[in-house]
């Protein structure tokens, strides 16, 4: 018995350990790009650009654009490649009057500098300060896929854009992380946390979820539960069939987008004008 219990704790932690240096390995899967690598859409109106943090780390950015735009949609990417690839997706917005505009996070594309969570989350609150300038917050949505919808939360939390996008969230890092090493301890040794149901609490803005339901790297269940935190500021669109990777080549996908950018900003509901609040299991007293 002695010998089975101090397996279970030299296995658990081996496994603390592995996690902890390599983590990255799992939650990051960046493309490298040259500094004179051209970037290049057919169709599209784009601008490079990028924003120097400090000596060292610059974080490179694409700037979609349109004529006459309703706003800006402020893209964070998934964890993989870079905005070489992901940059084909502003289509989805540019053609709806919407202009884009997409970060590579640090290490990723023509991105510089060390990467760590704390520097993540201000570089894309600069960003979003450097947008400020030129917009009111109210012509802002914050779109955030996979792992950008930790990042897009955070920063809706702390802000007040006009709308929050979220594709394929994920209740937090540590969560998904869990459901392979089931470990209570994992807590102690996971850099990047991304708790996004906490920071979902403190998002005052409309809060529009698209998730499909074959998602096998977030569960769908994942959106059920965000969608529960806000229930009153929450609409879930889910995507029959759509998996994590393919969620944009569904109709439904598309269509819920067309939907939520082309939409009035929700008003309050007259109560008094409608079955709210109505109890039907009260049953009338006969007279």
């Amino acid at each position: 018995m002695q010998t089975i219990i101090i397996t279970v704790v030299i296995v658990i932690i081996f496994l603390l350990v592995f996690v902890y240096f390599f983590q990255e390995k799992f939650i990051f899967h960046p493309e490298i790009l040259s500094k004179d690598f051209e970037f290049q859409y057919k169709n599209q109106v784009v601008e490079e650009y990028a924003i120097e943090i400090k000596k060292g780390t610059k974080i490179s950015g694409l700037h979609f654009k349109t004529e006459n735009p309703k706003g800006v949609i402020f893209y964070l990417k998934g964890n993989s490649r870079s905005i070489k690839g992901w940059g084909k997706f502003a289509v989805d917005f540019t053609h709806q009057g919407w202009d884009v505009i997409m970060i590579d996070y640090r290490g990723f594309g023509k991105s510089t500098g060390r990467r760590n969570v704390k520097a993540m989350h201000a570089d894309v609150q600069m960003v979003y300060n450097k947008i400020k300038e030129t917009i009111d917050e109210k012509y802002i949505i914050l779109y955030g896929r996979s792992l950008g919808t930790g990042f897009a939360t955070k920063l809706a939390s702390v802000n007040k854009p006009r709308l929050l996008i979220l594709v394929c969230p994920y209740y937090s890092i540590l969560k998904n992380m869990q459901r392979y090493i089931p470990l209570q301890s994992l807590s102690f040794v996971v850099k990047y946390p991304l708790p996004t149901y906490k920071w979902l609490k403190y998002v005052t803005c409309p809060i529009k979820i698209i998730h499909g339901t074959n998602d096998k790297v977030i569960p769908f269940s994942t959106s059920l539960k965000l969608s529960k935190i806000q229930p009153d500021l929450t609409r879930l669109y889910p995507v029959i069939d759509g998996g994590h990777k393919n969620i944009h080549n569904y109709e439904s996908y598309h269509r819920a987008l067309k939907e939520i950018l082309n939409s009035k900003l929700p008003e309050s509901i007259d109560k008094q004008a409608t079955s709210l609040g109505y109890d039907r299991s009260k049953r009338s007293k006969k007279q």
